[in-house]
């Protein structure tokens, strides 16, 4: 089976959010094979280190949504011709009026998308069209129309600029050749149209091969997001990967901005949900807004992530009291959204009464942001001082900083080693890896209310809201003064995590809905959007004979075998409400209603 993996800013760069479990699906799903179609975020991302490739990968083709746009075809002019231009009005006027409604319009955006995407395949010199002036004229005209978006009708030329350039970077997947194996495109075996299924990560851009292929030659389109695409806009947490891009010019102002590439970013998601025949969300929190952007219910399967669980066998059977210091560990990258702040604050509270707990703070990549990394050292300095036993010994601090890899900690596995209870502290979450890893360690957890944290740890561990450092002190003091509470919630976390989230669950999914939506595609007949109707066909469409109606059976009989001999010479109106042009023709003799023809004499036609 042939398997087209579509990526954003993920798999096969070795930096991206999706790498891990893409490259887990691909490297255990041996039966079948894989061409990635990878789009990078970044430069830095584009030439930063990549995942190895197993076997099952016959082919990476990348493009780039960062930069100016790629040089078009060979021989290519410049401009659209007059004719190409108006088409480029027309599909243009009708996505861009999509955008700037007030009410979702999901017919004309679906519209202006595929015409787009046909012109590009037709003429090509998108990227030109969508970056020139009438572009902006249309899209003025847009957001100055009845009905337009309020934040939309304030935006003035600097912000049309820097939308219409932001419209250009996600729509160049339409201009790719990626999907003809003719003259006309590079794809050859390797096209999109010639793969049996299109497996996209997100419903952005990612998703915009898949729905032309969709929209063209009908391959199945399977979505999954483990991080919604349009929460992720509204809550910022893409900024860092846009930072590469030119940032809105200094006379842009937000608010217009934001609004419409939220909006346009929302219309193409529920596009995608629409198209997609199975949708599947990594946890309960990312199939609610899901629903919430549009997505039937009946699509949506959620399948959690798999994870390796081997690393941290060895750690599970340790019963974490050799220390004699009680450890609280902290996992992640250290940014705002995981509130390293509150954190350090409440392990203040938990010195007051335990002098001595220690805090480890372990960073699994270099830090996003910096400057909030600087802020957290410094916190932790001036809250806890270096202490020294004595007037002759050397002091140290109970807050260590350092990453996996250090001699410290030199691997992941080795941090929840030493951890009497694991602590996360975020305040905006998707599915927290962190806590995954700390059950299958066997290790108890406290954590805060964000995201698929209380779907994940499922009673198994203690959970408080977020931006409480109190409360997080308190709950950390119980779990420490109680070491067989400890034992007991370790031990059940450890058997959630190996039924709910291992790499063998995740696989055996995706590997079923890969078989059943080839053979729901294969069956052909009786199908309609993802749903089967059993009674689709008449039973007439079944019997090997032709009708009054002109049509076949599945299979032509020889004219005259086995018909009865039962002549009809009568003849009869059109049924109500249809012309008699529209009554197919009927011959002297043949019968009236549907049965078989038959001469005059009974021996066949």
């Amino acid at each position: 089976m042939r398997i087209a993996l579509l990526t954003e800013g993920g798999y096969p760069y070795a930096r991206g959010e999706s790498a891990a479990w893409c490259g887990r699906l691909v490297h255990g799903l041996g039966g079948h094979e894989f061409t990635v179609y990878a789009l990078s975020r970044s430069r830095r991302q584009d030439e930063g280190a990549r995942c190895a490739l197993p076997p099952t990968v016959r082919e990476v083709r990348t493009a780039r949504l960062w930069g100016p746009p790629a040089v078009g075809r060979p021989g290519e002019r410049r401009g659209y011709g007059r004719r190409a231009r108006a088409l480029f009005a027309a599909h243009f006027a009708e996505l861009a009026a999509a955008v700037c409604a007030e009410e979702p319009q999901a017919d004309r955006f679906a519209t202006g998308l595929y015409g787009l995407g046909d012109l590009a395949r037709a003429h090509g010199r998108l990227p030109a069209a969508l970056r020139s002036e009438q572009a902006v004229r249309i899209l003025e005209s847009a957001c100055r129309a009845p009905g337009a978006l309020r934040s939309a009708r304030s935006a003035s030329v600097p912000d049309l600029l820097a939308v219409v350039e932001r419209l250009e970077r996600a729509l160049r997947p339409l201009s790719l050749d990626w999907y003809d194996p003719g003259p006309g495109g590079s794809g050859g075996d390797a096209a999109l149209t010639a793969a049996d299924l299109c497996h996209a990560v997100g419903a952005g851009p990612a998703a915009l091969p898949g729905l032309l292929v969709r929209h063209r030659v009908g391959t199945p389109l399977l979505l999954t997001e483990y991080g919604v695409r349009v929460r992720e806009h509204y809550l910022g947490a893409v900024g860092a990967a846009r930072r590469s891009a030119r940032a809105v010019p200094p006379a842009a102002s937000a608010a217009p901005v934001r609004s419409l590439l939220a909006s346009f970013q929302a219309r193409l998601a529920a596009e995608a949900y629409r198209c997609a025949e199975v949708i599947t969300p990594g946890n309960a929190h990312a199939r609610r807004w899901q629903e919430r952007c549009g997505a039937e219910r009946h699509k949506l399967r959620t399948v959690y992530p798999g994870m390796e669980s081997r690393p941290f066998t060895a750690v599970a059977e340790d019963d974490g009291v050799a220390d004699p210091s009680p450890t609280l560990v902290w996992t992640g990258r250290v940014e705002p959204a995981k509130d390293v702040v509150a954190l350090l604050h409440a392990f203040a509270e938990v010195r007051r009464v335990e002098p001595r707990a220690r805090l480890l703070l372990v960073g699994s990549g270099p830090a996003d942001d910096p400057a909030y990394a600087a802020h957290c050292r410094v916190l932790a300095a001036q809250l806890f001082p270096d202490e020294a036993r004595d007037a002759r010994s050397v002091g140290t601090n109970p807050v260590t900083f350092t990453e996996v890899g250090s001699p410290e900690v030199p691997r992941l596995a080795d941090a929840y080693a030493r951890a009497a209870v694991v602590v996360l502290s975020s305040v905006v979450e998707g599915f927290p890896v962190s806590l995954v890893e700390a059950m299958f360690s066997g290790r108890a957890t406290v954590s805060t209310d964000a995201g698929a944290v209380c779907e994940v740890i499922g009673g198994t561990g203690l959970v408080l809201p977020p931006r409480n450092p109190r409360a997080l002190a308190d709950a950390c003091l119980q779990l420490l003064r109680d070491p067989a509470r400890r034992a007991r919630l370790g031990a059940a976390a450890r058997a959630r995590a190996l039924e709910l989230f291992t790499v063998e669950q995740n696989l055996e999914a995706f590997h079923g809905m890969y078989l059943e939506l080839i053979a729901r595609r294969r069956a052909g007949e009786g199908t309609s959007g993802g749903r089967t109707h059993p009674f689709a066909r008449p039973a007439e469409a079944h019997v090997a004979v032709r009708w009054a109606s002109g049509r076949l059976g599945p299979e032509a009989v020889p004219p005259g075998a086995g018909e009865p001999a039962v002549p009809h010479t009568r003849t009869s109106p059109a049924p109500a409400g249809r012309p008699s042009w529209a009554r197919p023709a009927r011959g002297p003799g043949e019968p009236v209603g549907p049965g078989p023809r038959v001469g005059a004499g009974g021996s066949g036609r």
